[in-house]
């Protein structure tokens, strides 16, 4: 399986926004879109076997961030990816820094992109995963194997969009993923460490 991998940084968008933004997409160029959401807007449910345009999996993102490689980056940060050293206001033009050994560029630094996968339902509730590192973070930050997580309907200046394509994987399940798994870690069980929210309802 090839995963086609675009990048569309531009506006902020949330995660909600940005699975919106596939489907248009795939509408757009005649595919079947990916996800489907529900009355509430805030159920979302990926269609593993649709051919159209989505986020990639956590484990998809960073595949595609080595490019073959083993170190934390595929070249010296500042040849591939803007950081809090360049001392910037905002996110930079696409294609600005070196690309990685597969001519993909800006997946270090520049803006965070957001993943599919929740960053942790047994804590953070409903937050999903961004990755790459943005223009306004340390370095340290900025590395292949770094997350964080944040709401899905969080709009953040420094959070973009880099999408994949085409069918994954068995149904609820690909690429470092699975249905199975969410609703698994997301069943806390006994006393609840305090500021934990655990994701109580995960659609089935």
């Amino acid at each position: 399986m090839t995963t086609r991998v675009n990048q569309t940084h531009g506006r902020p968008l949330t995660w909600f926004q940005a699975i919106e933004a596939c489907n248009d997409l795939s509408h757009r160029e005649g595919l079947q879109p990916a996800y489907s959401l529900g009355e509430d807007g805030r159920v979302v449910t990926w269609d593993t076997s649709a051919d159209g345009y989505r986020l990639p999996t956590e484990a998809e993102w960073e595949y595609a961030c080595r490019a073959g490689t083993t170190s934390p980056t595929y070249g010296p940060l500042e040849d591939v990816a803007w950081t809090s050293l360049d001392d910037l206001q905002g996110p930079q033009h696409v294609g600005m820094k070196e690309p990685n050994a597969w001519g993909l560029q800006d997946m270090l630094g520049n803006v965070w992109e957001w993943c599919w996968d929740y960053a942790d339902p047994a804590r953070d509730g409903d937050h999903r995963t961004v990755r790459g590192g943005g223009w306004a973070d340390k370095p340290w930050s900025v590395r292949a194997s770094v997350r964080r997580g944040s709401a899905p309907d969080a709009v953040l200046e420094d959070v973009g969009l880099r999408v994949a394509r085409g069918p994954v994987g068995a149904d609820g399940a690909t690429q470092g993923w699975s249905h199975a798994a969410d609703r698994e870690r997301a069943s806390l069980r006994g006393p609840r460490p305090m500021g934990w929210t655990p994701l109580r309802t995960i659609h089935t």
